[in-house]
């Protein structure tokens, strides 16, 4: 089974080295034990681009749909025998980087 765990973060925020070497141990973690896809950090919704090409509408618009103090600034795309893993691995992730995470299953 398939899930995105979306790392969940405020404005102003960067990572402390204390933070980033245990994302780092559970990177490597995830990597050793089968679970891992891939992962990346990503800019917040300010850098984004909203477009909407529905019935050929051309329209791009700067920033996210979500206008919010919170925004996604990272991910993990994670392989797990069940959701309770998957819980788990969340779990783990959000002590290693401090941060709120929110855990979806892939639509199956």
């Amino acid at each position: 089974m398939r899930f995105i765990i979306f790392v969940i973060d405020g404005p102003n925020n960067p990572a402390s080295p204390d933070e980033m070497q245990k994302i780092d141990a559970f990177n490597e973690k995830l990597q050793n034990n089968g679970h891992w896809i891939t992962a990346a950090g990503i800019q917040p919704g300010s850098k984004a681009t909203l477009i909407d090409n529905r019935n050929n509408k051309g329209e791009v618009k700067p920033g996210s749909l979500f206008d919010a103090p919170e925004f996604f600034s990272g991910f993990w795309l994670i392989e797990a025998d069940s959701e309770a893993q998957a819980h788990d691995l969340a779990m783990e992730g959000s002590y290693c980087c401090n941060r709120k995470v929110e855990l979806r299953p892939y639509i199956r």
